[in-house]
């Protein structure tokens, strides 16, 4: 190619990023949410949608598209078309989704390749949380329990791979022990069967931890992650009782893969003037939410390191495959 066809070619790129930049957003964005309403994703996409329009100028629309433990709604978003106006807000088992359905014998519903960071919203520790049990009173006798007895000891999800299952199995692989997964079909279903003693354990975040550990229904056990929480100063990490596991949930926006650059630097700078803004930081202590902002590039670095731990805790889960 020639230097008058090179810049030619430069100018015109030049003219067509200026373009996206000058009409992004033409009109209403959907913020979709693969999860039912009321949990962390749809908690945080709407308070989320509701500052950005103040910086995009467009309505956003959120809609929730839950199913296949959020896979059917994170799918519908790769398929979107690539011009910033279908965003996906998702959760840890955004990065899990994929590499469990391959352990099952099963084409992926979507790769993580269709996706580009956004950013990074929330990040916080799960919580292990146990049965009002004297014989369960500590995570040491919990371990004792299930060592004498594999499989005796059982815990609750919201199904396979779901952030509960992952986190404790994670916990159990550490430990050396094997115990009862019993998934069900909602978070709050999930948390009743432990509170009312249907299970022995399951994990919820720091805000459902604490709520259920105030109404004297359930003890928490231990912080799945790296320091003790101020909300629970006397509860301590699994580390600390010398089981090397942590389990964090976060949350983040997404676009679909191959987004102009300018459409996701518009989309980027509007989510850091959300983080910045004291609104959507209040917002989100109201929702006992931990605000952790990172940009686009920063998130995507954390999200191939989060993977590589996660897959290697996954690759060693037990789950029946299905057809």
């Amino acid at each position: 190619m020639t230097f008058g066809k090179c810049l030619l070619a430069a100018v015109a790129g030049l003219a067509t990023a200026q373009a996206w930049a000058q009409e992004f957003p033409s009109r209403p964005i959907t913020l979709v949410v693969p999860f039912a309403p009321g949990g962390l994703a749809d908690q945080v996409g709407r308070v989320l949608a509701t500052q950005m329009e103040k910086t995009l100028h467009q309505p956003i629309v959120v809609t929730n598209r839950p199913g296949a433990g959020g896979a059917i709604g994170t799918a519908a978003v790769a398929r979107a078309p690539a011009d910033g106006h279908t965003l996906l807000i998702s959760l840890t088992s955004h990065l899990i989704l994929p590499e469990a359905e391959r352990m099952q014998g099963k084409k992926p519903t979507y790769e993580l390749a269709q996706f580009q960071p956004v950013a990074r919203i929330t990040y916080e520790p799960t919580v292990l949380m146990g049965a009002m049990r004297p014989e369960d009173a500590t995570v040491d006798k919990i371990v004792a329990r299930a060592r004498a007895k594999p499989g005796s000891v059982s815990y609750s999800s919201t199904g396979y791979f779901a952030n509960a299952h992952v986190g404790v199995d994670g916990f159990a692989q550490a430990a050396g022990i094997q115990l009862l997964h019993v998934p069900y079909q909602g978070g709050s279903q999930a948390l009743m069967a432990v509170a009312g003693g249907q299970v022995d354990l399951s994990t919820g975040g720091p805000a459902t931890a604490a709520t259920f550990a105030k109404s004297g229904k359930v003890k928490a056990l231990a912080i799945l992650g790296t320091d003790r929480l101020p909300s629970m100063p006397d509860v301590p990490t699994l580390k600390e009782l010398g089981y090397d596991s942590t389990y964090y949930v976060w949350s983040g926006l997404f676009a679909p893969a191959g987004t102009p650059p300018a459409v996701m630097a518009a989309l980027r700078a509007s989510v850091r003037a959300a983080a910045n803004d004291a609104d959507f930081k209040h917002n989100l202590e109201r929702m006992e939410a931990t605000l952790a902002y990172q940009d686009g590039p920063e998130f995507g670095g954390f999200l191939k390191e989060e993977g590589k731990r996660l897959h290697a805790v996954v690759g060693k889960m037990n789950a029946p495959a299905t057809p």
